[in-house]
């Protein structure tokens, strides 16, 4: 029960504090470091808790705006990074980074608590 808790307080922090606060885009670090200090589970499920709740909502949110102006920013970011025309690469490294920066979050917390 826990996990299922801090899975949904990860996606749901990192939505709520990259929508509404005025904060940098690696805000939702700080949420994840503090849900996996406050929520005592092992690291190994606290990371992949952090990972799923961060990467998930990425996830969505990439595919939603990709799908939403028909691929054309994702594109022209491939292209840039000269990558080809591949805007799925360019989803997948987006979810990656907020998949793994969840994770390292939650993994360092829950080491922290358990440091004590």
């Amino acid at each position: 029960m826990k996990y299922i808790v801090s899975i949904l307080l990860s996606a749901l922090l990192a939505y709520a504090v990259g929508i509404y606060g005025n904060l940098p885009w690696w805000s939702f670090v700080v949420t994840n470091f503090i849900i996996a200090f406050a929520i005592p589970i092992k690291p190994a499920h606290s990371f992949t808790a952090g990972a799923l709740g961060v990467g998930s909502l990425w996830a969505g949110l990439a595919f939603g705006i990709d799908m939403a102006n028909n691929h054309i920013l994702s594109t022209k970011v491939a292209k840039v990074l000269t990558i080809g025309d591949s805007y799925l690469l360019v989803i997948f490294m987006t979810v990656a980074i907020g998949t793994l920066l969840g994770g390292l979050a939650s993994l360092t917390g829950s080491f922290l608590r358990n440091s004590k």
